[in-house]
């Protein structure tokens, strides 16, 4: 079978082969839907016990109480003092320029602000953090200390007083990169506990796990429906599909280094998409040949090979602004712009969760250290929300103060507009304070 099959936009049959390649259904198996409202369900009401039950049958991990559960800051500390120097270092560097950059993001739209109108009405918003959050980490066949990074620097910018931290560990086995990340990033309390039953465990509260007003991060399946199931006892982030690049080149890049930018998110999961647009044929050509070449060095060879066979695609455009267009319709996860002058297509382009531009801007920078988060919308959602940020960690308050002059003005407005939604007591509430019937 062919690698990475190759599309041409001026094909007759392009846009049904184009909506085949990125049909992705974000249903969950039912069966998943109905296991994880048990679970739910349990941990809802039994608590603790539940949580001990679930964490032994599914980590295998059969302990006497929470409490061995409970990963103190001792071990936090004792994990960042033992990991490699060289990790450490890129550990510190890594948090330091994902806390500079949502700083700066708290600057720019995290704060209050209010103004007083022509009749001495205060009028604005109050911006205030959430009290405690809980963070996702996934921890099955892989460790992300990124992940507690991206997730925990913007909380802890944004002022969370209280953020805990839950990490699936089967058979015990505690990595110690992403505890050295949680003593980092300055997580207060972590839980070695996975799956369904560690989101119900941070929604509803249980005897140990302290209830939480949001939760944030990735998980499998599982974590998904759970995550999807609690919404509105407490906020979530996203629901993630598998990840996604996209890359619009216009020949300029070394073909290897396009060729690696897609094997980059392809690595991740067989349901991950990398797609190439370009107009250059021979271009494309040159990708294929670098693909084929660098493929067998990677020892996630497997994986690569399903996602691209099963979901990638090299498209052969019209023009660069016909790429662009086509990326728009996508809305895709990572956007790289690999081209001489990045900045000239970069205004064309309305919807992404990132957008990395220019040759030497490969995507996995941004992953790890490049400052924003990596935590973005995929499966199209970068069309109506954004990357996880500090304002995630924040919640808005309107600030109203009529003045008595403001309310001869208003309470006018106010009555009217009550009495026509035929709400007597609101419209009555605003002619008390108007001075000539008071």
């Amino acid at each position: 079978m062919t690698l990475v099959r190759r599309l041409s936009t001026a094909a007759a049959d392009f846009d049904a082969e184009f909506a085949r390649l990125r049909h992705w259904s974000a249903e969950t198996d039912s069966a998943i839907e109905g296991r994880v409202a048990e679970i739910l369900a349990d941990v809802q009401r039994r608590g603790d016990a539940a949580v001990l039950e679930y964490t032994a049958r599914f980590d295998r991990m059969r302990v006497d109480g929470m409490a061995a559960l409970e990963i103190g800051q001792t071990e936090l500390q004792a994990a960042l003092a033992a990991i490699l120097p060289a990790q450490r270092e890129a550990l510190e560097a890594a948090a330091r320029r994902v806390r500079a950059y949502h700083e700066r993001q708290l600057q720019a739209c995290g704060q209050s602000w209010s103004y007083r109108d022509e009749d001495g009405n205060l009028l604005g918003q109050k911006v205030t953090p959430l009290d405690r959050v809980g963070l996702y980490v996934p921890g099955g066949t892989a460790a992300y200390p990124s992940s507690v990074l991206m997730n925990a620097i913007p909380a802890q910018v944004a002022g969370v007083k209280e953020i805990i931290m839950v990490v699936p560990t089967p058979d015990g086995v505690r990595n110690p990169l992403v505890l050295a990340a949680a003593a980092v990033a300055g997580v207060h309390r972590v839980f070695a506990i996975g799956g369904a039953q560690a989101v119900a465990a941070l929604a509803y509260g249980t005897a140990t796990v302290p209830r939480v007003d949001k939760i944030t991060g990735p998980g499998n399946a599982y974590v998904a429906s759970a995550k999807k199931h609690v919404f509105g006892q407490v906020g979530i982030d996203m629901i993630a599909g598998p990840s996604e690049i996209l890359v619009i080149a216009d020949g300029t890049t070394p073909p290897d280094w396009v060729a690696m930018d897609l094997f980059s998110q392809a690595e991740h999961d067989q349901l991950a998409q990398s797609i190439l647009l370009c107009p250059d044929a021979a271009y494309l050509d040159a990708v294929r040949a670098s693909m084929e070449k660098l493929l067998p060095s990677l020892p996630r060879e497997a994986i690569i090979r399903a996602s691209l066979e099963g979901r990638g695609a090299l498209i052969l455009t019209r023009s660069m602004e016909e790429a662009c267009e086509i990326s728009n319709s996508i809305a895709p996860e990572h956007l790289e712009i690999s081209a001489a002058e990045p900045q000239r297509w970069e205004p064309l382009l309305r919807h992404a969760g990132a957008i990395f531009m220019g040759a030497f801007t490969s995507e996995s920078l941004g992953d790890y250290c490049a400052g924003p988060n990596h935590v973005l919308p995929t499966a199209g959602t970068a069309r109506f929300s954004s990357p996880l940020g500090v304002y995630d960690f924040q919640k808005r308050s309107s600030l109203i103060a009529v003045s008595a002059a403001g309310a001869q003005v208003l309470g006018g407005i106010a009555s009217t507009l009550a009495h026509g939604e035929g709400l007597q007591a609101h419209a009555r509430a605003a002619e008390l304070r108007l001075s000539d019937r008071a």
